[in-house]
């Protein structure tokens, strides 16, 4: 092997030694060790171990050492049959939001070009039994974040449900995906997904996973991926999920790591609704129900804006029926209007203007006052 691929194999063989993790790593590199040193230094030497930190019993010995070189040089060659690339802690073009989380992979593999370093990295993470609410929010919510940031990189687990969804409106709205998975890049799981990744790699995203070839499918490994998904991304969307759901995994991991996080909020009697409702209502999450709201809680700036203005939530062209007759009505009213008033002015019937008014301040297209008063958000 030449040089440059001698140094690959030993970045990737650091990620193969039992109890090196990003502390370890980051240790190493701010005492000025390079990768090659740690595989053939005294790693048993005392100092060097209060130094860096080193994990009581961590097997770093040269057995274990020569294990992982002799193991790393098959991965190796794997990734150039098949084009797959591997970023160390130790290279400069490791992704930089995920360099920054505490618990980063040391090694991360990805097939395919997308962009990991994104100016706009969106995961989208949910249940994997979503209704038609959650899966035609997320075809929506793709499709204005397309209109508004094309450059924009949708991130997601590539499992079945809420990550499909997000993968697939992203590949129709031509936007880059990557799909975080927790098994080596040998393989796709969910099998019914294969092609769905093969589609997201020939469009310009990726597959990206800490795990080697090879790696079996355990079930613990798809909680520790949660953290990669929140890691990537500038901010986590939640689309239907439970209160134990795996999403609320990613969710709370973004939330530790300081990232935004925003949650589709759904029926207190929708059981997939659930764990977005308790986001919210914890602060954890902020409350989205387009594209604008992530827009403006990311302070983010569409093209074609300049300057602070506010963006405009465009769904008034779209109410039609009575929510367009109530909206008109208070459009062309400055003062606010009480439910009764509506009602003299349209002839709704109660119950069903009471469940208008409700679904429009939902919608942020009206607010409502004290007195049970209305007017325009």
């Amino acid at each position: 092997m030449d040089g440059g691929t001698e140094t690959l194999v030993q970045k990737v063989a650091l990620s193969m030694v039992p109890g090196v993790n990003a502390d370890l790593v980051r240790n190493l590199m701010e005492r000025g060790i390079a990768c090659s040193d740690f595989f053939t230094m005294d790693c048993s030497d005392e100092r060097f171990r209060e130094e860096c930190s080193l994990p009581r019993g961590a097997a770093f010995d040269s057995m274990h050492r020569d294990e992982a070189l002799f193991r790393a040089r098959k991965e190796v060659e794997f990734m150039q049959r098949h084009g797959i690339r591997a970023y160390s802690l130790y290279d400069e073009d490791y992704p930089m939001l995920l360099r920054e989380i505490p618990d980063a992979p040391v090694v991360l593999y990805k097939l395919g070009n997308a962009n990991l370093d994104s100016e706009k990295l969106i995961s989208i993470v949910g249940t994997r039994r979503p209704t038609n609410y959650g899966t035609g929010f997320c075809s929506r919510l793709v499709d204005e974040i397309g209109g508004y940031f094309p450059e924009s990189v949708i991130v997601s687990g590539l499992a079945y449900g809420i990550d499909s969804a997000s993968h697939i409106a992203a590949l129709e709205r031509g936007l880059q995906t990557v799909g975080v998975v927790a098994h080596g890049l040998d393989t796709v799981y969910p099998a019914a997904n294969r092609d769905l990744a093969g589609r997201m790699v020939r469009s310009g995203g990726a597959i990206v996973s800490e795990y080697p070839s090879g790696t079996r499918i355990f079930q613990g490994n798809f909680l520790k991926r949660n953290r990669i998904i929140a890691g990537l991304s500038h901010v986590t969307v939640v689309v239907e999920s439970e209160i134990r759901g795996g999403a609320m995994s990613t969710a709370n991991t973004a939330f530790n790591y300081s990232r935004d996080v925003m949650a589709l909020p759904g029926r207190i009697s929708d059981r997939m609704s659930e764990g977005c409702n308790l986001l919210i209502r914890k602060n954890k999450a902020g409350m989205i129900t387009m594209a604008a709201d992530m827009i403006e809680q990311m302070n983010w700036k569409p093209l074609g804006m300049h300057g602070s203005a506010p963006l405009q939530r465009n769904l008034f062209p779209e109410l039609q029926g009575k929510e367009a007759q109530v909206y008109e009505l208070l459009r062309h009213h400055s003062e606010p209007l009480t439910a009764d008033a509506i009602f003299q002015a349209t002839n709704i019937h109660i119950s069903e203007l009471m469940t208008i008014l409700t679904e429009l301040e939902f919608d942020a297209i009206i607010t409502k006052l004290p007195g049970s008063r209305y007017t325009l958000a």
